[in-house]
């Protein structure tokens, strides 16, 4: 009996394993997919063998300017800041055990605009000065959020509520910003509002490129005590998890990451609000969701830019279609804690 009981626990886990050995590779089979499409596909089509030489370095007349200068650059921008809202998303809403704990809905990424967009129309300051204002900002809310709502007992309801509110006031700001901005500015501000892949250089996104590719692996370590602080506080402390520690790490290197990503394209609507339930709805039980919820990320960024280029008479930034995508669902997420009574 026991060794039928072991058989069937071991054929689980295998299972599960090739379930996510399986999604894990679709999911970056479908970014590679859409990463080649990036390249090929704008004004004029370049084939395939064209693309592969000028990103060995070979100089293709008319494909060296367009893939090199303008498509490399923009796929490059929505590969990592989909991964890093993607994963940053993941992050909070396990560590808090609610989907509406993500940095969209709690007030995060309206801290790192507001700072970047004061920077942009105020200070007139650079791009560099824009993504430390951008990291700044987003700890700062972080912090204040959870001075806030830590109260007598740490609360996750009380701590979404309170991001709520966050979010509106930053939102607020942001507005009086652009009322007041010089109109040689508002452009400008209101492009990187709106989340987009416009512009993109390599210049720009070494500090997003090199932040994920270094706190990355440093989330994959803390993921199994992750999904132990899933089963709430008690339990993960029962089973040898430093959960402050844990959730600091934790918290630091998602806000990084998200931070470097708004101040590199813009705060990207639902991104980090739809990643991690879709990744935990392929992948299913028994393994982290970190990679497959940053994969999710990057073809929900791709995917949309490309909607937003080529599928309207119109060309539309990737904020906009991804904020189509995403609406809904909050509706619906809403509808559906309402009535459990969770919030």
């Amino acid at each position: 009996m026991m060794n039928e009981t072991m058989n069937l626990i071991i054929a689980g886990r295998t299972k599960r394993r090739r379930r996510f050995i399986l999604v894990t590779a679709l999911l970056a089979s479908i970014a590679l997919a859409l990463c080649c499409t990036m390249l090929m596909l704008g004004n004029t089509i370049y084939p395939v063998q064209d693309v592969v030489r000028v990103l060995l370095g070979e100089e293709v007349k008319g494909a060296s300017f367009a893939v090199g200068t303008i498509r490399f650059p923009r796929m490059v921008a929505g590969v990592f800041a989909g991964f890093a809202f993607g994963v940053g998303g993941y992050i909070f809403q396990t560590m808090l055990r609610n989907p509406l704990a993500n940095p969209n809905v709690i007030g995060i990424t309206a801290g790192s605009s507001a700072a970047a967009v004061f920077c942009i129309i105020v200070l007139h300051a650079s791009n560099m000065v824009v993504s430390i204002a951008s990291v700044v900002g987003g700890l700062a809310t972080v912090l204040v959020i959870f001075l806030l709502s830590k109260g007598t007992s740490f609360s996750i309801g009380r701590l979404i509520l309170i991001g709520i509110g966050i979010q509106a006031m930053l939102n607020a700001v942001i507005s009086y910003l652009l009322l007041i901005s010089k109109q040689h500015d508002l452009p400008t501000a209101m492009r990187w509002l709106s989340g987009s892949l416009n512009g993109a250089n390599m210049e720009n996104l070494y500090p997003l490129i090199i932040t994920v590719l270094i706190f990355t692996p440093i989330v994959i370590v803390f993921g199994k005590r992750l999904d132990m602080l899933e089963l709430g506080e008690q339990a993960a402390t029962s089973l040898g998890v430093n959960t402050d520690k844990t959730r600091l790490v934790l918290v630091i290197s998602s806000v990084l990451i998200i931070a470097l990503a708004t101040a590199a394209t813009g705060p990207i609507a639902f991104v980090a609000f739809l990643a991690g339930p879709i990744a935990k709805r392929l992948v299913g039980v028994g393994f982290s969701c970190i990679i497959p919820a940053g994969l999710v990320g990057i073809i929900l960024v791709l995917a949309s830019d490309l909607i937003g280029q080529f599928a309207f008479t119109a060309r539309y930034p990737v904020g906009v279609i991804t904020g189509i995508l995403g609406a809904p669902y909050l509706i619906y997420l809403l509808i559906r804690i309402n009535r459990k009574g969770d919030l």
